[in-house]
């Protein structure tokens, strides 16, 4: 028996009209009306079958009447795997479950994303802060020790220039003078040499003409015409020699000695 497709194809060529044709007139898409005239009804919903044939028969201007009929056979023949379109309904639910599955793995991995970021900027604020801590904890601990460590004591050359006065047990040793045999008109010479660090004033006929630390192996010479006049930090100190002549030990060490007056008559210290 003729299929419901061919015999519809078969007017349709009897008459002279493409499918285009039909495709304008009943605005039915060309791939269904192809479908129909190669009776291939397994992509077509059966609901609207029954109205395609009825618009392609109105356009042949034949009778529906004389092809539903054969359209109902077919059916049966066709799927009968699949009335009602049960394997159409079924599809669509399966694809809709993967749809579903589909759309919450990618909400599961826009979640994911969006937690490790914000585990990556915790963990950098983490090492951040951390390490200003560290480098907080270390200045103040060289704070501390700058604070603790104490600064090496300077030598006190007041204390050498103004130490305590002479005691009278040395003042009464040069309190006659120690003649040097000079002739009046020779010039008096005196020199120091240094055994330690010492402080000395000098004055030469009354003009000062050295007041400083006179350091340990050095040596300080004078000339004078009249009068010389020293002034010792430490009277152990130091050696004096007068015109050739060496003077014994003047005193103790870090003992200041004032007013120590060389003439060519003799040395002599002041009260």
């Amino acid at each position: 028996m003729e299929s419901v497709g061919a015999k519809l194809k078969k007017k349709r060529l009897e008459q002279g009209i493409s499918i285009e044709d039909v495709h304008n007139k009943t605005k039915i898409h060309l791939d269904i009306l192809k479908s129909i005239e190669d009776d291939d009804f397994v992509n077509l919903n059966p609901i609207y079958i029954k109205g395609f044939l009825k618009l392609y028969c109105q356009c042949l201007g034949v009778s529906p009447e004389d092809y539903i009929p054969c359209y109902k056979e077919a059916r049966v023949t066709i799927k009968p795997s699949d009335p009602e379109g049960k394997k159409d309904r079924g599809y669509l639910k399966q694809s809709s479950g993967a749809e579903k599955a589909f759309n919450l793995r990618l909400i599961v991995s826009i979640v994911s994303f969006i937690i490790l970021i914000f585990l990556v900027i915790g963990l950098f604020n983490l090492v951040r802060s951390t390490a200003a801590r560290i480098s907080g904890w270390s200045k103040k601990n060289k704070a501390t020790v700058h604070a603790r460590v104490k600064p090496a004591r300077k030598p006190a050359q007041a204390a050498k220039s103004k130490p305590a006065a002479v005691s009278p047990a040395a003042k009464a040793k040069f309190q006659g003078s120690i003649a040097f045999n000079n002739s009046a008109d020779s010039e008096l010479r005196a020199g120091l040499h240094a055994l330690e660090d010492c402080w000395v004033q000098a004055k030469i006929d009354g003009k000062t003409v050295f007041q400083s630390i006179l350091k340990k192996g050095r040596d300080e010479n004078w000339k004078a015409k009249d009068k010389i006049e020293l002034l010792l930090g430490s009277a152990g100190g130091v050696r004096l020699e007068v015109n050739g002549k060496v003077i014994p030990t003047l005193g103790r060490r870090d003992q200041v000695l004032k007013d120590i007056v060389i003439t060519k008559n003799g040395l002599k210290i002041g009260r």
